[in-house]
């Protein structure tokens, strides 16, 4: 199952041929495409789908859609999975 997955911007990488940066995803860190979302600054969240961010959420969002995906089992899953991929 794919699914979108907020996190939190750490780094930004302004790249002229694509925006880059360093999403932090509940002490998992990935390399995102940021190109969608320009606007998208160091503090923000993001919402991330197959290494893209795909919009800006805020703060409360963010946290609402982590816990309520920590509850249902998903958001365990998706993080070993990301872990898999980076390792």
């Amino acid at each position: 199952m794919c699914l979108g997955i907020p996190g939190r911007v750490v780094e930004t990488d302004d790249n002229p041929l694509m925006r880059m940066g360093k999403v932090d995803f509940g002490g998992v860190i990935q390399d995102v495409c940021l190109a969608y979302v320009p606007e998208a600054e160091v503090g923000d969240y993001v919402i991330v789908h197959v290494g893209f961010a795909i919009s800006r959420v805020d703060e409360e969002e963010a946290e609402e859609t982590l816990r309520l995906m920590a509850e249902a089992g998903i958001l365990a899953q998706e993080l070993e999975e990301a872990i898999g991929e980076a390792g």
